[in-house]
């Protein structure tokens, strides 16, 4: 594929889809990552390009590595991101034997998908992604939907959430097109966009259909910390590791003057203990604008990811999150919900039935509250 958006076009030939890690570094990361990882759940993400042009040799010698590091009493699991154009049944049976979760790229129906995503000839792709997530569905193989949200299908919310769900998705995450080859997303659009889908969501589908940013709202709300990395307050705790062993702090932030080293010289957890790293990590909250300090819904967003700062502030040398406006959009339109939530969490702690409602209302807990 060519998709029109993509960052990693960006990069060169340091992250060409059609070269291959070696063996000798791939098992050299594996084991280097189990040993770091705190457990007892170690996590491995395989992304793009696109990871199934490696074939599935590739992936056994994965699993294989894996096994021969694995500690006892450490579970190891494995995800990966595709465009699900290469997927057949053997690809399914080796994910559902393996016990791989899968990420597929859609961007929703046709016409909207096939406005980014196209073949390097310029031909849409959907038919093929599509068969992709049919083969996922019959084979049970757990799958989440990635779609990218970008200047056309911005503009129809309903439309993108409703296909969604006709084509059984349980799991939907909504990533937006910032500072990329084929432009930024309008910010107010994008918070429009998601308030009209949180919309059709909570009136119709909490329980059956997990939406990521919605999940993210929820933590918040109960006072947990983000699980996804661009919500932090901090960053520097997923770093990525490019075919040649090269250690970088961020999918995003594969530059000369981010490289931690290599995982051949330097243990990649030693590389994460690094000051450079650390200090990456605290530039988020550092580098914090002025704005978002005093912004009430700053513990949704704390300002976003990195390198999304592309927005000049008069004044400053710090830059401000493109999509701010559009967050604030958002993280305001759930505020209802979120106290609702809050309140739920609250409810043991009322003193009794006949109590005054700890919402406040000026009613009994039993003729308010208790009811929800």
């Amino acid at each position: 594929m060519a998709c029109e958006y993509c960052y990693y076009s960006s990069k060169g030939s340091i992250s060409d889809a059609f070269q291959r890690m070696s063996d000798e570094i791939l098992e050299t990361y594996i084991s280097q990552h189990i040993q770091a990882h705190p457990g007892p759940v170690v996590r491995f993400s395989w992304h793009g390009g696109e990871p199934t042009l490696l074939g599935i040799d590739f992936f056994k010698s994965v699993v294989g590595f894996q096994q021969k590091y694995q500690p006892a009493g450490i579970l190891i699991q494995n995800g990966i991101q595709t465009n699900g154009i290469l997927l057949d049944e053997t690809w399914c049976r080796f994910f559902k034997k393996e016990g791989f979760t899968v990420g597929l790229s859609i961007d929703g129906p046709e016409r909207l998908h096939d406005t980014y995503r196209v073949s390097k000839s310029g031909k849409g792709t959907h038919s093929r992604v599509m068969n992709g997530q049919r083969l996922l569905q019959k084979n049970h193989i757990p799958h989440d939907i990635l779609c990218v949200v970008h200047h056309h299908n911005v503009d129809h919310p309903i439309e993108v959430y409703q296909f969604f769900k006709k084509i059984g998705a349980t799991y939907i995450g909504f990533l937006p097109v910032v500072n990329s080859p084929a432009g930024s997303v309008d910010p107010e659009k994008y918070g429009a966009f998601l308030c009209s889908i949180f919309d059709e969501w909570k009136a119709h589908d909490i329980g059956t259909v997990n939406v990521q940013i919605f999940e993210e709202v929820s933590a918040a709300a109960m006072g947990q910390d983000h699980s996804l990395c661009i919500f932090r307050r901090t960053c520097g705790e997923i770093p990525v590791v490019e075919k040649n062993g090269d250690v970088y702090p961020c999918d995003h932030f594969v530059r000369p003057t981010y490289k931690l080293g290599n995982l051949n010289t330097l243990p990649i957890g030693k590389l994460m203990n690094l000051t450079p790293m650390k200090a990456f990590g605290k530039n988020k909250k550092i580098h914090l604008p002025s704005t978002c300090k005093s912004c009430d819904v700053l513990t949704f967003c704390n300002g976003g990811c990195p390198k999304d700062r592309i927005q000049e502030i008069p004044g400053s040398t710090i830059k401000l999150n493109h999509l701010c406006s559009g967050y604030k959009q958002f993280f305001n339109h759930c505020l209802p919900f979120v106290e609702q939530l809050q309140m739920l969490v609250q409810k043991p702690t009322a003193t009794g039935r006949n109590s005054p409602c700890p919402c406040g209302s000026g009613k009994k807990y039993k003729q308010c509250c208790l009811t929800q």
